[in-house]
């Protein structure tokens, strides 16, 4: 029974990682977004 507690733990971290992983992406093309719309010029 060992096998699937060590399954399940493992399944959640990658479920985990996976959520972090696509908020990641949204936050830094949202972001992007924001430096492209600002006139002024990055340093």
């Amino acid at each position: 029974m060992g096998i699937w507690i060590e399954l399940g733990i493992f399944l959640l971290v990658f479920v985990f990682a996976y959520f972090q992983l696509k908020e990641l992406k949204q936050e830094k093309l949202k972001r992007e977004k924001e430096e492209f719309n600002s006139s002024e010029p990055k340093q």
